[in-house]
Formats: structure tokens, sequence, C-alpha cells
């Protein structure tokens, strides 16, 4: 057998060990988790396989509703992400939607290349985007990789904007004060948590000036 079966099937043997460890903490921890999920936070993160959501939260099965995808992008023609975002502010009643980006990130390496990357293209046009609107502050910086990071800073922010654009995050948070939007990095180098302290009040303001959908008739 060579070495990828056997790395495939050993994943197998590993779920026997991680299902042996949860039930020695917690005896009925599978029935309660069969029982249905209450999470609190929406996570929409990058799709690369060195950032997990739940472990560098410290987090267990049920207690986050995950999204991913490449470079962490929210938009509008993607139903994927929107159905997410409708189902787990309106049918699961998170409380906080977070836009986590990280350090070193593909997804916005190959957006800041001049290159024909296929298929791909036009997902990576919404990071493009952003690199065009700050483009007078991410070319004055000089430094590679400080303006690489900055990009993934940027694009975490403007991802944020796209989900506070969105209708069903509009009436919630008009009707209940949730849900609450935040923008994280993930160092991978540190493995430490930034929190880009967002000023959501303020965005939503700014959002509602042009895309209010609550508008009164």
């Amino acid at each position: 057998m060579n070495k990828e079966m056997t790395a495939y099937l050993e994943i197998f043997e590993k779920n026997k060990e991680w299902v042996a460890r949860m039930k020695a903490t917690d005896a009925q921890f599978f029935e309660k988790l069969s029982e249905g999920q209450n999470p609190e936070l929406l996570y929409i993160g990058c799709s690369d396989s060195r950032v997990t959501a739940e472990d560098f939260m410290g987090l267990n099965p049920g207690e986050v509703f995950v999204h991913r995808n490449i470079g962490n992008v929210i938009s509008n023609t993607d139903l994927n992400v929107m159905s997410v975002i409708n189902y787990a502010v309106a049918h699961l009643n998170v409380k906080h939607i977070v836009v986590c980006g990280h350090y070193h990130c593909g997804g916005v390496k190959a957006a800041m290349q001049p290159q024909d990357m296929g298929i791909i293209n036009p997902w990576l046009r919404n990071i493009r985007d952003v690199y065009r609107i700050h483009k007078d502050e991410l070319n004055a910086i000089s430094d590679g990789d400080k303006r690489y990071n900055r990009l993934v800073e940027l694009n975490v922010e403007e991802q944020c904007f796209n989900v506070i654009k969105t209708a069903v995050v509009q009436r919630f948070y008009l009707k209940s004060g949730y849900p609450l939007v935040h923008g994280w990095i993930f160092d991978m180098k540190t493995g430490e948590l930034i929190d880009l302290k967002l000023d959501f009040p303020k965005i939503l303001k700014e959002v509602q000036e042009i895309y209010n959908l609550e508008a009164d008739e």
C-alpha cells in the first residue's frame, strides 16, 4: 500500500482515538452533540489547511458555525456564503459574526500577482478590488511583506463591510442589537488572534447611507 493511501486510512484510526478521548471526558458527549446546535458565533475564514477555527479559538464542536473559502471573501453573488449568513442569523440567532483572515494567505498573495490564475480569476478579483480601493496606502508601503500583511487586514475590513451590507444582518441588528460583526487576523507565526477592533455601529451607519435595506417606506 502506498503512503498516500496509508495516510488516508489513518484518518479513520485517528477518528476512533478522538471518539475515545471525547467519551472519556464526557460519556454523553455525542448524545448531546446529536441533539442540535446553538452556536453564538458565525466564523467566516480562509480555506487554508493551516488555519482551523475551533482549535485556535479553543472551542468545541457545536460552539461555532463555520464557513470557509479562499481568502475569506464575502461576495453578494456567492449563494453559498449568503445562505450561510442568512441561516446563521435568522435561524441560529448567532450573536457575533467574525470574518477572520490570516497573514501569509495564499489567496491574498495570488491576488497581488499580475498573472492569469484561470478559473480562480473572478474570485481573486474581489481581493484585487480591495487593493484598487486602497492602492495609495498600499503602494506607499515599500516593504513587500508589510504591504502583503496590510492587504490581508484591509481585505478583512472590506469583507466585514460586505457582511453588514446584507439585509438579514441589518434587520436583525436593528431589531435585537445582534449580530455584531468583527474582523480578526490569525498570525500563524505566533498563534495569536488579533482583533482589528472595528467600530461596528460606525461602519453600519456608513453602510446605511447607501446600502440601507431597512429604511422606512
